[in-house]
C-alpha cells in the first residue's frame, strides 16, 4: 500500500471533522462576538446575556444543518467502506 492513500485518508477525515464542527461553531461565534460588542458599548456585564443566544444559535444550527452534516457523515463513512480494498490490498 502506498503512503499517499494514508494521506489522502487522513486529509480527508481532517477536512470533514472542520466541515462538521463549524457547522455549530461559526454561526455560535458570530453571535457571540455580536452580544460582546453590544456589551461593550452599553457596558453591560451580565453573564446570562451572552450565554443565552449563543445556546439558542447553537441550537438552531444543529436542527436546521445537522441533516446535512450527518449526509456528508454519511456519504464519507459509505466512501471509507469502498476504500477499504485499496487500503488493504
Amino acid at each position: 500500500m502506498q503512503p499517499e492513500v494514508f494521506v489522502d485518508i487522513l486529509q480527508e477525515a481532517m477536512f470533514m471533522v472542520i466541515l462538521l464542527v463549524s457547522l455549530v461553531i461559526v454561526p455560535s461565534m458570530i453571535v457571540g462576538i455580536i452580544v460582546a460588542v453590544f456589551q461593550a458599548a452599553t457596558s453591560i456585564n451580565e453573564q446570562t446575556l451572552s450565554f443565552l443566544p449563543r445556546l439558542l444559535v447553537t441550537l438552531a444550527a444543529i436542527i436546521y444543518g445537522g441533516h446535512w452534516g450527518i449526509n456528508k457523515l454519511m456519504e464519507y463513512t459509505i466512501d471509507m467502506f469502498m476504500r477499504v480494498q485499496q487500503v488493504v490490498g
